[in-house]
């Protein structure tokens, strides 16, 4: 069998006298001390490890005491919550409301509200559905929810609950490997010592974690706080030494022959300054005169704010970026340019709509089915869904603007017979919800159209009369030719008459 043969060995031609020199995968130059690993002071740039989600009452002191920090947590939380959600369903409009007013009336809202600050405060928190005469730690089933049994929800954050650790879900799903239950702890509002079954809960978290982080922090995310603190810092830092340059913004000096010996002499030579001193604030009036002795001196020196508005300006934006919440909403002010702030809030709105959708929808689903059988006492009908409202709303200006387009091609199409009455009415009805046009359009309305008897054509407008009626059935026939009429010649003859 023939040996393979040994790859071949490449040479490098080396010059006499060099060294060999290492490479990366980022620009370096060893002489000027550039790039990262060149002995530079930017070599030693590094990232630490500040859990501060794990800090309960620095959190607690942050939220209370920074209008940044309380911002932070709160904007979102009610830009999530503020419009509500609409119910897709073919129940009927009253039926709707009376949904709508049971949430209003258990507050469910203004809980689900507390349950995401909580979690963006804490890392994570739940909402324990309250159902009446039912054991917390049994498996939720819908369909044993009777009429009136729905109470609302109980917000817990991370502190009051503890996830089970050894008991995690193994159906395939969403909820798959997260905890089974949660132990409520002595120092709840309520449930205190009870175990509550995760299908009983909406669980909800901070900013999520990788799974090894996931698990040191008992199963929660991290708090919003965390990772925005060293640009907090920065900022009140920044904002604080400016309010103290206030008190420096005039400074003076006021220099004293003998000043050493005077302060370590006698009393009296020291309590005579001080009636100097004192002689002079009183005596420099607004006319600025001062008294003072011919061989002292009196200096003013005043301090330039200038570049202090721009650096503010800069951790302005980097709190805001880091909070994921635009300038406008955040600090209440426009953004530098020609720009007005509608764009950065539509783009911050489409956000708040995404989270809602990947976030709240499953949770927020599940409540306004037990609402329906809780405030109807009826079972959930096929199709029943909600969307969340848009947070964007038009100005009147707009709204009358987009009805009379949407109504004027509307009508135009059923004066063309593209559509029937009855779709007519429908399509101005369906778009009421976006302009508050077309609101009286009522459900009978369209059933009276849809049952109301074809359009006349016009035939049955104008009938044709007898005579028109035995013209048009009989057949056309020409005259008989009379045989005592001569042929009248053809082109090109000529007649001999």
């Amino acid at each position: 069998m023939a040996e393979t043969p040994a790859p071949a060995k490449r040479r490098i031609r080396v010059q006499a006298g060099s060294q060999p020199t290492f490479t990366a995968d980022t620009y370096q130059n060893v002489v000027a001390r550039l790039g990262v690993g060149t002995a530079n002071i930017h070599s030693a740039s590094s990232y630490g490890y500040n859990p501060i989600s794990r800090n309960r009452m620095l959190l607690d002191f942050m939220y209370r005491g920074s209008w940044i920090v309380g911002k932070v947590v709160d904007v979102i939380a009610e830009d999530m919550t503020r419009a509500g959600v609409k119910i897709t369903s073919t129940l009927e409009p009253k039926q709707i409301d009376a949904i709508h007013d049971g949430a209003r009336n258990w507050g469910v809202w203004d809980q689900i509200s507390d349950g995401i600050k909580w979690s963006r405060l804490y890392g994570g928190c739940i909402l324990v559905i309250l159902i009446d005469g039912q054991n917390p730690s049994t498996k939720l089933n819908l369909n044993t929810i009777r009429e009136g049994q729905f109470r609302g929800l109980l917000p817990l954050d991370r502190w009051m609950v503890q996830p089970s650790f050894s008991e995690t879900v193994t159906e395939l799903g969403p909820d798959l490997g997260k905890p089974l239950f949660y132990d409520v702890t002595a120092n709840a509002p309520a449930f205190q010592g009870e175990r509550v079954h995760h299908s009983r809960v909406i669980r909800l978290e901070g900013v999520k974690l990788p799974y090894w982080q996931s698990q040191t922090e008992q199963f929660w995310g991290m708090s919003v706080v965390e990772r925005l603190y060293d640009r907090l810092v920065a900022f009140d830092s920044t904002t604080t030494g400016a309010a103290q340059l206030v008190y420096k913004a005039y400074l003076r000096t006021y220099k004293v022959k003998g000043l050493r010996e005077i302060l370590g002499g006698p009393a009296a030579a020291q309590k005579g300054l001080m009636a100097q001193i004192d002689a002079i604030r009183a005596y420099q009036s607004a006319e600025g005169i001062t008294l003072m002795d011919a061989e002292d001196e009196m200096e003013a020196l005043t301090y330039s704010f200038g570049g202090l508005s721009d650096i503010l300006a800069r951790f302005e934006e980097q709190i805001a970026g880091a909070a994921d919440i635009p300038l406008v909403r955040m600090f209440g002010q426009s953004p530098a340019g020609f720009s007005t702030g509608e764009a950065d809030l539509r783009t911050h709105y489409d956000g708040i709509n995404s989270q809602q959708n990947s976030r709240l929808r499953p949770g927020v689903k599940r409540v306004y089915e037990l609402l329906c059988r809780s405030e109807l006492g009826i079972q959930v009908p096929d199709g029943f869904g909600i969307e969340f409202e848009p947070l964007w709303q038009l100005s009147a200006k707009e709204k009358a603007e987009v009805a009379d387009y949407n109504t004027r091609t509307v009508l135009a199409a059923e004066a063309q017979g593209t559509v029937s009455h009855a779709t007519a009415l429908k399509e101005l009805k369906a778009q009421s919800e976006e302009t508050g046009i077309w609101t009286n359009i009522t459900d009978q309305d369209v059933t009276d159209a849809e049952n109301e008897p074809p359009p006349l054509s016009e035939t049955d407008i104008n009938p044709p009369g007898p005579e028109e009626t035995d013209a048009s059935a009989a057949p056309t026939r020409l005259p008989l030719k009379d045989p005592r009429v001569p042929d009248l010649p053809t082109s090109g003859e000529r007649s001999d008459a």
